[in-house]
């Protein structure tokens, strides 16, 4: 048996640093909103490219990103993809024009989309069996803690306005990371040769990219632009595309080619069902997150630094709980994942409960209870829902399963977004007042509600079917994750 490579400590804060800062681009775009609007002179559809542009180009790459890994090595890939980053970054930070900014954010997404999937391929495929849940409580903590810094660390270098820089600073701040991760990573990260001659599937990822564009696009731009009728159009179209795609892969597969997806991993139950779970929970999370977001800033009237605050105590515990998570999930399995869902429904519930009961008095600490309940249910269920994922892979397959996983949870995130913003909006109509924030507010916590609901009772298939089984799952969990 080979030994554990003994620099795998040292590597895994490095390669977080890319799940952090993918995860914190992501989301530091929304505060830094009315920043762009005034000093680079960006209409509300340029605004809606420099985000969505990013969740494109990021959601279309990551299985071609991830599938590159399995091929020529995930410590090569990492370190194009983190180079790339570095450089998107500058180039949206000296952007001087929306048009030089879209474009910067595309090629930011495509090379998070090089670099984030070898994160978890990294992991899997370095530490042993017994380390692995500790290592991806870590992930998790990297995630949370990079959407959670999109709102209080990004509200907190607007508000500092560093060397004058203005919302250019948001992206620059990359750069220093990016100096110091590049070199370690260079020096860390193990290498890795792949099993067959590296070849790569054009056909598929064109049609996957074209797949994901087909329904990202609408679904980002939609709201902005009233739902026009091509949206619908290529809402339509994308699941004959995706017909097309898996079919091709099919037919590839059964050539003895080599697809894009392997397809062999959805084989496994538990991998599929865990896609699903992960789904309905990721269009919880943002949408919630967004629904508060917006409530804060605009019933409440807080400033982006304030409002990002608010979410410290979430950040906070759920930093703690998914560190915390690996005990919990080495002992009781999957039913963490439902203990955590039936946390954030409890949370849910105090916020109804508070919103009815102070209704337009409410304030920002009276929200605090229910946040932090939020914060550590999805810190109990978010490394346990990877483990239900990639429990089961191969040391092979481990980029292409990222790839995967993290594509799947990119596009539910913005597909939630997209479908109850829209909501929050319809409801507060052309002159809002604080008892319509309330009421938006309300309906987006009771659809966060429903589709918590059914995550938890998605859990259901992840359970073992035989005894034999219940007992090779626990020990595939404890191998993946926690």
């Amino acid at each position: 048996m080979t030994p554990p490579d003994p620099r795998r400590w040292r590597m895994l804060p490095v390669v977080l640093s890319a799940t952090f800062m993918a995860l914190f681009d992501f989301n530091v775009v929304n505060v830094a909103a009315p920043s762009l609007s005034t000093g680079l002179h960006a209409s509300d559809a340029a605004l809606e490219l420099i985000v969505g542009g990013y969740a494109f180009s990021y959601a279309s790459g990551l299985v071609t990103g991830g599938r590159l890994g399995d091929l020529f090595g995930y410590r090569r890939l990492f370190l194009i993809g983190m180079t790339g980053f570095t450089i998107a970054s500058v180039l949206c930070g000296l952007a001087q024009s929306p048009g030089q900014l879209v474009a910067a954010r595309l090629l930011q997404g495509f090379t998070a989309a090089a670099m984030v999937p070898q994160v978890l391929a990294l992991i899997t495929s370095v530490f042993p069996a017994k380390e692995r849940p500790r290592a991806v409580s870590w992930f998790g903590v990297a995630i949370g803690g990079g959407a959670v810094a999109g709102q209080v660390l990004g509200g907190l270098l607007l508000d500092a306005d560093l060397f004058g820089l203005g919302w250019r600073v948001i992206f620059l701040i990359n750069l220093p990371v990016g100096l110091v991760a590049l070199p370690l990573a260079a020096r860390l990260l193990p290498g890795h040769r792949a099993e067959a001659r590296p070849r790569l599937d054009p056909l598929g990822a064109l049609g996957l990219a074209a797949t994901v564009a087909l329904a990202l696009v609408p679904l980002v731009l939609g709201r902005t632009l009233h739902w026009p009728a091509w949206g619908w159009i290529s809402l339509a179209a994308a699941l004959p595309a995706l017909a097309a795609v898996l079919w091709w892969q099919l037919r590839l597969t059964r050539r003895g080619g080599h697809p894009l997806l392997d397809l062999s991993l959805f084989r496994n139950r538990y991998f599929n069902a865990g896609l699903v779970i992960n789904m309905t929970f990721m269009a919880f999370f943002t949408s919630i997150m967004l629904g508060i977001t917006l409530f804060l800033q605009g019933g409440l009237h807080l400033s982006p630094l304030d409002s990002g605050l608010t979410f410290g105590p979430l950040g906070l515990v759920f930093a703690v709980t998914s560190i915390a998570a690996q005990r919990f999930t080495a002992r009781f399995g999957y039913k963490v994942i439902t203990a955590g869902c039936v946390v954030a429904i409890a949370g849910l519930l105090v916020m109804l409960a508070e919103l009815q009961i102070s209704g337009t008095h409410i304030t920002a600490l009276e929200l605090q209870p229910a946040m932090i309940l939020i914060g550590i249910g999805n810190g109990l269920s978010f490394p346990a829902l990877i483990g239900a994922v990639l429990a089961g892979v191969q040391g092979h397959q481990a980029g292409g399963a990222a790839g995967v996983l993290t594509t799947v949870q990119q596009f539910s995130s913005a597909a939630g977004v997209a479908v109850l913003g829209t909501l929050f909006f319809s409801t507060l109509g052309s002159r809002p007042s604080i008892a319509d924030f309330v009421s938006a507010l309300e309906l987006v916590t009771g659809l966060g509600g429903v589709l918590i609901l059914t995550a938890t009772g998605l859990t259901v298939l992840l359970r073992p079917r035989t005894a034999t089984e219940s007992v090779r799952n626990s020990v595939e969990l404890a191998d993946a994750v926690a």
